[in-house]
């Protein structure tokens, strides 16, 4: 079951504001009317810079982290706003150089937080932060959400020494808006764009952070997931995501679509960089029962499992519909599937779609009970003037020309007209949905795999407003997303100048041996191409 059939998530396009009233927007969150200049420091290059990098420039005395913060602060302008006008920033933080400036101070005192004292983050506009930016989902309904506290996430990664650079557009609810949504539209950000081919949708409803990262508008980012939402954005824009077992981030602070489903994760443009972001997130939260389970067993550092010959005497199991089909496709799986095979892997053919044929309805059942409860705990204490997905919907319906222009509201229409959560369909279809664990093991166990793999997803589609998102394939992110197990994707190589990632899922916590498969992956292959741009296919 592609998620794509219930969400319609996988494309992007269009502005649902006037120029004027989006510059308006713009203003109020922060973006300067001028182009920012580095002070004290030269200009670095930005080009696809790493963690170790910013930092090895930072301890040698030719960079800070303000002087980096305001380089970052630059590139957004300049190419978020003016140059490809990418849409993927919603909103720069106006407290983002006071941030590293405190850091840089840290520093002078010999006091370092860890490898990402003075990184500049994005974070998507779905996750708390309890500054002067607001938090709302895409939605012009909750322009105006000032949150008091951090997400959980965001308090872990404040402390690990990140500068909170700003929030990413996304597609407006993460998606779970109508069935004929266009991925990576909102009402407030309006339509980013894929960085690779500007007429593309770098895919939901992490857009702007996948078009954000791959365009070096931050060194990494965060983004969340119900399924396909990091991975598939990544994959799309040639990044690395970490889509995590579901408990090993606590989800507090993040407006939610699915207590069994949702998660944040690490995107970043290689495996090194989005392991140390993962580390930094970790932590039992007491307002998300769930990050219980991963006391003892979730870390706060994986780079020690990035090992080259991570592959050596593994045994992954390929998705064996993904070896037909497109060509294009079927040809780049195929020079992975040699990479893993030089690096001393055995790869067998598995089954993994056939037993999802029956699990799609159940799995949206599922969403839309448990969207409607989360949402509504969610508004009561927020500072939105909505306080309910009742008044959610109206607020829409109020402000249509502005709020739905392209589609509409139906799945919001749907969920709320659901029960709570003792209703028997919800807990029937629950109980088919989490049944999915047990075949995933006994699959894995029967083969004796490390890991399943298989193409995370189909290049970028066109921006399509008007018929809104197009299936461009089955991909891996409906597994892991079911059973809550962890999913990192790789890039895999270009069809027609578009990236494709493939992917590596496993069991419950096991992201350090994940990790290990996708690193050594990576290094052998090396397949991360930067964007170029081009205004369409033809250039």
């Amino acid at each position: 079951m592609d998620r794509r059939k219930f969400l319609r998530a996988g494309s992007l396009t269009g502005l649902g504001l006037t120029a004027a009233g989006m510059n308006s927007l713009r203003a109020s969150a922060g973006f300067p009317q001028q182009p920012l200049r580095s002070q004290g420091f030269p200009a670095i290059d930005l080009e696809e810079i790493s963690i170790a990098q910013l930092q090895k420039k930072m301890q040698q005395g030719e960079a800070s982290s303000v002087s980096i913060t305001q380089d970052y602060l630059d590139r957004i302008e300049k190419i978020d706003r003016q140059g490809p006008r990418l849409h993927a920033v919603i909103e720069v933080n106006p407290d983002a150089l006071k941030i590293a400036e405190t850091l840089d101070n840290e520093r002078k005192q010999g006091k370092i937080r860890g490898p990402l004292h003075g990184i500049p983050v994005l974070v998507k506009d779905n996750i708390n932060t309890g500054d002067r930016m607001m938090t709302t989902a895409g939605s012009l309904a909750l322009v105006g959400n000032v949150v008091k506290q951090d997400a959980f996430i965001i308090h872990q990664l404040r402390k690990a020494g990140v500068v909170l650079l700003g929030k990413t557009n996304l597609s407006e609810w993460a998606n779970f808006r109508s069935s004929h949504s266009t991925s990576a539209w909102s009402s407030r950000g309006g339509q980013t764009k894929c960085p690779y081919i500007l007429d593309r949708n770098p895919s939901g409803s992490s857009a702007g952070s996948g078009s954000a990262t791959a365009a070096n508008l931050c060194t990494v980012s965060v983004g969340t997931e119900t399924d396909g939402s990091i991975v598939s954005p990544s994959s799309v824009n040639g990044l690395v995501g970490i889509k995590p077992t579901v408990g090993l981030w606590s989800r507090s602070g993040i407006i939610p679509i699915s207590a069994t489903q949702d998660t944040a994760g690490p995107m970043a443009r290689t495996v090194t960089d989005a392991a140390i972001l993962l580390g930094a997130g970790t932590g039992v939260d007491p307002a998300d029962h769930i990050t219980q389970e991963s006391n003892g067993k979730a870390l706060a550092d994986y780079t020690s499992f990035l090992n080259p010959g991570g592959l050596k005497a593994k045994r992954i199991g390929i998705e064996k519909s993904h070896l037909e089909g497109n060509p294009d496709l079927t040809a780049l799986l195929r020079q992975a599937i040699k990479v893993l095979e030089s690096q001393g892997a055995t790869v067998i053919e598995v089954d993994l779609m056939s037993p999802l044929k029956e699990l799609g309805h159940s799995e949206f059942q599922v969403l839309l009970y448990e969207f409607k409860d989360g949402l509504n705990r969610y508004l009561a204490s927020s500072q939105s003037q909505v306080k309910s997905l009742k008044e959610l919907i109206a607020f829409n319906l109020a402000n249509e020309s502005r709020a739905m222009p392209f589609f509409k509201q139906e799945t919001l229409i749907e969920s709320e007209g659901k029960g709570n959560l003792e209703s028997e369909e919800y807990l029937d279809a629950l109980a088919k949905t989490l049944g999915f664990r047990k075949i995933i093991i006994d699959l894995m166990s029967a083969n004796k795999l490390d890991a399943l793999s298989g193409i995370t997803n189909g290049p970028a589609c066109c921006i399509d407003l008007v018929n809104g998102d197009y299936d461009n394939g089955s991909g891996m992110s409906t597994p892991a997303a079911i059973t809550g197990f962890p999913h990192i994707t790789v890039p895999m190589g270009l069809v027609h100048g578009l990236p494709v990632g493939v992917s590596f899922c496993s069991g419950a916590y096991t992201e350090p041996a994940l990790i290990s498969m996708a690193y050594a992956y990576e290094q052998a292959s090396l397949r991360r191409e930067k964007p170029a741009y081009l205004k369409d296919l033809l250039g």
